[in-house]
């Protein structure tokens, strides 16, 4: 099954699609490591949002009052994904998109005067930097006005790797307003077709905002776009204001396309413990390198795996959210060997692995389970290189088998401590809590029990990370869980990387079990490569 649009694993998160689409994404995404990453990002910002409503009583003008105080909200804490960008991100979904959204540092209102824009500034990756000093970023200066505010698109970079508008929200006497646009509850659409009006499916879209300025940005996942093409603003809801904004900006990539370079690495091929890599294309554009392969499992490692994950759901349910698969760590270096780009690398004094010379990164999951096509973008160099890429190691996402049994009355006077490939982990506390959440319905809030287990401890650098957990009780049944944490920077007095992490199960209807186990069923390993695999990039 080819991996669903973002709105659909909305849809599936929240319950929303019918029976059989229901079923068919389950077990999609009990196999797809992309898209259970996207998943889980989704279960993080929904419980933030369901945290944020939380209250022990409900006074007379709860949902009033609720409603009054929604604002944009921050992410929860999350493992760093694929994605390295210089402004703050999480996700969510509107019209078929991935949008994500952050806010970043503030800077001085005198940008709007500087010569250039937005994209002439640091306050976009270095990529749009570069893009806008070789001329590859075009004035648009449109704008259209209702209900006392200017929405202004300012200029466009086009290239085969991303679409960006930078825009401004003004109010009559040209005073920047917050550039915030919500579009997640579809009142604001941002669409895109060709010049005879063929839809373009653009299935993947950034938001960031500085201060007084705002930047969408389409990436382009390697994918084929025309050479012109209309990008159409339809928005009815900007910085606290209703109205409607329509605004139809011309996108030009034909100079931009003409400064592109492709080279193909002749399918290139490498196996590495039980993972094979395979080498595709390297684009270099304007505002970003593309590099472009394929990971898969090997026929043995695949049917141990299918083995094991049909063991699995006989035991805990098709229910449990696995994620396996694969990705690599590797860096690329110059003819003079500076590297000048890291990709998943284990940095002195980080506790996970980073980025480093990176803008962004997608992979789409193919016909089986691990079989990945990613496509990662680096920042172009200033002047023609002779590039090698450098295969440092692999990672792996694998079935689990390690569980602890524990007595949630009694965590918080008698804590339980394990540890596993490295992590050495406290259950502190378990407690019930009441939730109020936000739902579709004519009764909009909706209480709902929740088994909340915080964990705390320290992970050993290079140790394994460890993935999706599930509780079953003494009678076998299972309850899901919804991970949220963060691994930190700073060390313990051990030396380890200190952990944080909040298990919550909405599954429990009926009193909690006096006695419950955690089970463990992924974990995400890295494999070094003693003798490095080079390919050369041009």
């Amino acid at each position: 099954m080819k991996c669903p649009a973002e709105d659909k694993l909305l849809q599936f998160a929240d319950q929303l699609l019918e029976e059989q689409e229901l079923a068919e994404i389950k077990k999609h995404v009990s196999t797809c490591s992309y898209c259970f990453s996207k998943l889980e990002e989704f279960q993080n910002d929904n419980l933030f949002f369901k945290e944020t409503l939380q209250t022990p009583t409900l006074p007379e003008h709860f949902t009033s009052d609720i409603m009054d105080q929604l604002e944009p909200y921050k992410s929860v804490p999350v493992l760093p994904k694929k994605r390295m960008t210089p402004w703050k991100r999480i996700l969510a979904a509107a019209a078929g998109l991935t949008i994500t959204v952050g806010i970043s540092a503030t800077f001085s209102p005198a940008l709007a005067g500087w010569i250039g824009g937005l994209f002439s500034s640091d306050r976009v990756d270095e990529g749009l930097q570069m893009a806008s000093r070789e001329g590859f970023v075009t004035p648009v200066n449109k704008e259209v006005t209702d209900n006392g505010l200017i929405f202004k698109v300012e200029d466009v970079m086009a290239d085969s790797s991303r679409i960006a508008f930078s825009y401004q929200v003004l109010d009559e006497n040209g005073k920047a307003k917050k550039p915030y646009i919500d579009l997640q509850e579809r009142k604001n659409r941002i669409t895109a077709a060709d010049l005879n009006g063929k839809k373009i499916d653009l299935s993947s879209m950034s938001w960031g905002n500085q201060e007084e300025y705002g930047q969408f940005e389409f990436i382009l996942h390697g994918q084929q776009v025309p050479e012109q093409l209309n990008v159409q603003f339809d928005l009815t809801e900007i910085a606290g204001k209703e109205g409607n904004w329509k605004l139809m900006v011309p996108v030009d990539l034909r100079q931009s396309l003409q400064a592109t370079k492709s080279v193909s690495l002749m399918n290139a091929a490498t196996t590495q413990h039980g993972v094979s890599i395979n080498m595709k294309e390297i684009r270099f554009s304007p505002s970003a390198s593309e590099l472009m392969y394929e990971t898969s499992f090997v026929k043995e490692e695949l049917e141990r795996y299918k083995t094991e994950i049909q063991d699995m759901e006989q035991r805990f349910g098709e229910h449990s959210l696995t994620g396996y698969g694969n990705d690599i760590q590797y860096h690329i270096e110059n003819e003079e060997g500076k590297i000048i780009s890291h990709h998943n690398t284990f940095f002195e004094g980080k506790g996970h692995p980073s980025d480093s010379g990176g803008l962004f990164a997608t992979g789409q999951t193919l016909a089986e389970l691990g079989h990945i096509a990613w496509v990662d973008t680096f920042v172009p160099q200033k002047k023609n290189s002779k590039l090698t890429f450098v295969l440092n190691g692999i990672f792996k996402t694998e079935p689990a088998n390690f569980a602890v049994t524990f007595k949630p009355s009694e965590l918080k006077n008698q804590p339980v401590t394990f540890e596993y490939e490295g992590n050495f982990v406290t259950m502190k506390e378990a407690k019930v809590e009441n939730d109020y959440s936000l739902q579709k319905s004519i009764i909009p809030i909706k209480k709902e029990r929740v088994l909340k287990i915080e964990l705390e401890g320290g992970k050993e650098a290079r140790s394994s990370n460890l993935g999706y957990w599930v509780l079953v009780d003494n009678k076998g049944r299972t309850y899901s869980t919804v991970h949220s944490g963060s691994i930190l920077d700073e060390t313990d007095e051990n030396g380890r990387y200190k952990t944080k992490t909040t298990l919550q199960s909405f599954d429990f209807t009926d009193d909690i079990p006096e006695e419950l186990t955690l089970q463990l069923l992924s974990v995400n390993r890295y494999y070094e490569i003693k003798d490095k695999w080079k390919v050369p990039l041009y």
